[in-house]
């Protein structure tokens, strides 16, 4: 907690504490999952009142960064306040329409890894590739929507785009979701199989067409098997726009 210094006393007391609080979320040094301090310990660090401490909490709780727990203390909910926005309009959003969102940058970040790949991203993707393959043979969904959300993920940061990958991490959480709730289909399982390997291929061999055709048909088959669970036919999720 040695990072932390008593607000400056030009500014706005509790704005001050509440960036400070921030800071320490976003650095991870709060990680997410972790119990703050209490408003006793952060008045004493801080050099502030106990209001003050209240007000600078309450307003991380209300951006979605922290989350109150009666009788319990205060809570690091997400890292970041993008993601906290994101992840709560995701959690309202027609499942439909994360599908089409994730296919919408999947496919573009396909495109631009088989652009910018380095050997590293090559690597780290085959050994994802290959961790997938196995999960998916035990036909464990959680373990397997663990996996492919970080296969997904490495595809996207291959692209090289900072803040395309940044958007696409803190949507990570409601993707797996769709994932880990459908059931394991040994056809469904074979043709990620066989499009994840074609998706690796083609970018390790720098051709974007194919690598964004493999990303697209990716998320068409997980998007087409989710549906179905939900009992949602494809044209009805065209009707209802």
């Amino acid at each position: 907690m040695e990072e932390l210094r008593e607000p400056r006393r030009a500014a706005t007391l509790s704005a001050q504490a509440a960036d400070q609080l921030r800071e320490q979320i976003t650095s991870g040094r709060w990680p997410v999952g972790s119990r703050v301090p209490s408003e006793h310990e952060l008045v004493a660090i801080l050099g502030i009142s106990r209001n003050t401490v209240r007000e600078a909490l309450r307003a991380l709780v209300h951006l979605g960064l922290l989350e109150a727990r009666a009788g319990d203390g205060t809570y690091v909910r997400v890292a970041s306040e993008l993601e906290a926005v994101l992840v709560r309009r995701a959690a309202t959003a027609h499942l439909s329409d994360v599908f089409e969102l994730r296919a919408v940058l999947e496919e573009h970040a396909a495109g631009l890894a088989a652009q910018r790949r380095t050997s590293t991203d090559v690597k780290r993707l085959r050994e994802l590739l290959h961790k997938a393959q196995e999960t998916n043979c035990a036909g464990e969904m959680t373990a397997l929507a663990d996996v492919d959300g970080s296969f997904h993920l490495a595809v996207v940061e291959a692209g090289g785009n900072g803040l395309l990958a940044e958007v696409y991490k803190h949507l990570g959480s409601a993707l797996a979701a769709a994932v880990a709730g459908m059931a394991w289909d040994r056809d469904i399982a074979a043709e990620h199989d066989h499009w994840h390997t074609t998706l690796v291929e083609a970018i390790t061999a720098g051709d974007a067409v194919t690598a964004r055709s493999a990303a697209s048909t990716l998320v068409r088959i997980s998007r087409r098997a989710a549906l179905r669970q939900e009992g949602v036919h494809e044209r009805d999720c065209s009707e209802r726009r």
